[in-house]
């Protein structure tokens, strides 16, 4: 598997982000907080991390939700998966909504989201006057589902 170098910045007292295991494609990230943030049922709020990073052009940072958070706490990200672009160099936050019908509580440390570093390619538009026709064509939104 290719390994690339990321600089990054650590403003918190939390570790780096860092893969669980050794077949892990995400890296799990950390709350950067004074203290426990509550989030009501359908509440939403934008946790800091205190990372930043300088990603090598031609690559970005996907954020996703935590699957433990999101099943145990009801708790998972919005604007998946978030974007983290190249030339970004500013403080990387994580936009967390309670799903849950309860409150719950975000702790300083806690494990809040996953990132994972992708090659991004580039494309350039092609204008045409028609597609090459496929099986599926314009079938979508549950065109392949039951029969």
């Amino acid at each position: 598997m290719p390994v690339i170098e990321v600089k990054i910045i650590n403003k918190s007292a939390n570790e780096l982000p860092a893969y669980a295991t050794a077949g892990s494609s995400g890296m799990d990230i950390r709350a950067f907080l004074d203290t426990p943030k509550s989030l009501q049922p359908l509440e939403r709020a934008l946790i800091p991390t205190g990372i930043f990073v300088e990603l090598p052009d031609g690559y970005e940072i996907q954020v996703r939700p935590r699957s433990g958070l999101a099943v145990k706490q009801g708790i998972t990200c919005l604007n998946t998966p978030g974007t983290i672009d190249a030339d970004y160099r500013g403080e990387i936050k994580i936009i967390l909504i309670n799903l849950s019908r309860e409150e719950q509580v975000i702790n300083p440390g806690d494990r809040i989201a996953q990132m994972v570093v992708q090659k991004v390619e580039k494309a350039i538009w092609k204008q045409v006057e028609e597609l090459e026709e496929t099986e599926r064509n314009a079938g979508g939104f549950g065109h392949t589902g039951k029969q």
